[in-house]
């Protein structure tokens, strides 16, 4: 089967692109069985072969893998995902008022709907909140404290 490097890379740069686009470490254990499975069909490994060796790869990865970065980034004191903005200070991009429905926030470089922990409060454009929990796609803010 001459394809089977086309169907490796494209499973390599799908776990990538999943990976990019959720941050929850859900996708990436799938790479290296996906690269290894490429060069192996490359060199023209039967494709049975490339398959078992994405299979344990991509298994001995994910079973593996967190306690790995774990170990390597401070004995899991990283956050990965979306935690990793709660604590955090951020700037008030666009007005907060839970009552209109409305507000944005800048954290880490990038843009979030806001929502206010108190309903009443409301908090202006360029004021600085904090990150108190995340929403589904919003993140609960409240005044910011200077520490």
């Amino acid at each position: 089967m001459e394809y089977m490097e086309y169907v490796w890379l494209g499973l390599l740069v799908a776990a990538a692109v999943l990976e990019a686009l959720t941050t929850q470490l859900v996708a990436i254990w799938f790479a290296p069985g996906a690269l290894v499975s490429m060069i192996l069909a490359f060199c023209g490994v039967e494709p049975w072969v490339q398959f078992l060796v994405f299979a344990a790869l991509s298994l001995i990865s994910l079973l593996l893998g967190k306690e790995v970065f774990k170990k390597h980034l401070g004995a899991g004191k990283e956050k990965f995902n979306v935690d990793a903005v709660i604590g955090e200070k951020c700037l008030v991009t666009e007005k907060i008022d839970n009552l209109a429905g409305a507000g944005a926030v800048k954290v880490k470089g990038l843009q979030w709907a806001a929502r206010s922990l108190e309903e009443q409060a409301v908090f202006e454009a360029g004021e600085t909140v904090e990150v108190i929990a995340v929403e589904g796609v919003k993140l609960i803010c409240k005044a910011y404290k200077g520490r």
